[in-house]
């Protein structure tokens, strides 16, 4: 490959996985148990951050204690994995995928999503094909967005973190690309509003095909 061509790293979901729909769901069925009023997917989109307590404390107006925050991860991922099969790749996604490996370029998939979950479901969908790595969270390993791209973009093989470009729906996406020493391109597909991407002072696009066509902008070639 010339020194020039990007590779992306992909987001999972919110960003090639159309799944923030389900995630709101999830999220409604959770504060049921909680007691908790509904949230909209426009109020979703507003208050989203990372790390999630911080999103609680947003909704509850305080930071929730270790005890509740246990309650509401569970609850949230035992709905989240019951509706989790409802859930679509990207308008477009897998003609991306398959484009760009085409073209004889390189991608991956970093997700903080269950790699032991992550794996299959990316196979069930058929584009395991498509990257040379995926990584999820590993069971015991608690790590960030951000340390877990730099260890993800370490292990591939001698690649130059300056012809990384990471495309995903959240502003710890770009944080954790600025961390790893690459690029960064927002979709406004997923789990923040456009105006709260807008504040990490990345690219903010709204299709992942204007994703990829910035991606190799952004590392000063032409595909």
């Amino acid at each position: 490959m010339g020194k020039h061509m990007a590779h992306i790293v992909w987001d999972w979901n919110g960003t090639l996985l159309h799944d923030t729909e389900v995630v709101v769901e999830a999220t409604n069925a959770s504060f049921v148990e909680l007691g908790l009023p509904p949230i909209t997917l426009e109020r979703y989109r507003e208050l989203y951050c990372v790390p999630v307590p911080l999103f609680y404390e947003r909704l509850l107006g305080r930071l929730p204690s270790d005890d509740e925050w246990q309650v509401m991860d569970d609850a949230f991922h035992r709905h989240y994995h019951a509706r989790a099969q409802s859930a679509a790749l990207a308008a477009g996604a897998r003609e991306l995928l398959a484009d760009w490996q085409a073209a004889g370029l390189t991608q991956s998939l970093c997700s903080l999503a269950a790699h032991d979950r992550l794996l299959p479901l990316v196979r069930t969908y058929g584009i395991d094909q498509h990257f040379i790595r995926v990584d999820g969270r590993t069971e015991g390993i608690h790590l960030g967005k951000a340390e877990q791209m730099v260890r993800h973009i370490a292990a591939l093989d001698g690649l130059s973190p300056d012809r990384v470009v990471v495309i995903g729906d959240a502003l710890d996406d770009a944080t954790a690309a600025a961390h790893a020493g690459a690029h960064a391109v927002l979709y406004t597909g997923g789990s923040h509003s456009r105006s709260s991407l807008a504040a990490a002072g990345v690219p903010v696009v709204d299709s992942l095909e204007e994703a990829t066509e910035l991606a190799q902008q952004l590392v000063g070639g032409a595909r």
